[in-house]
């Protein structure tokens, strides 16, 4: 099975939730609501889970082996690092606009 999309749906910078996430696999199965976390190690990724009776989750949909959610999580980390730097090039542009508007 291999990773064939990742869309990269919410990008943020507040809190630790850094990103909402949907990967495709061989073009014929998605997988949506993956979160980028933002941990005291470093960012992980978050498989979608629902909340259980005691407020534990529990993963809807994960994968069985240590190889394939590497796979998962390096190909969500590309797509994430690259619409991080979208999302700051935006965010550099309004700002440079912003300030061409006030020099006049």
């Amino acid at each position: 099975m291999n990773v064939t999309d990742v869309r990269v749906r919410k990008v943020s910078d507040e809190g630790k939730m850094k990103a909402i996430v949907s990967v495709t696999f061989d073009d014929e199965f998605v997988v949506h609501d993956i979160k980028i976390i933002e941990g005291q190690n470093g960012h992980f990724i978050a498989m979608p889970s629902r909340k259980m009776g005691e407020g534990d989750f529990r993963d809807i949909a994960h994968p069985l082996n240590s190889e394939t959610r590497n796979k998962i999580k390096d190909a969500i980390f590309e797509e994430y690092e690259k619409a991080k730097l979208e999302v700051e090039e935006a965010a550099d542009s309004v700002e440079e606009a912003s300030e061409e508007g006030t020099e006049e």
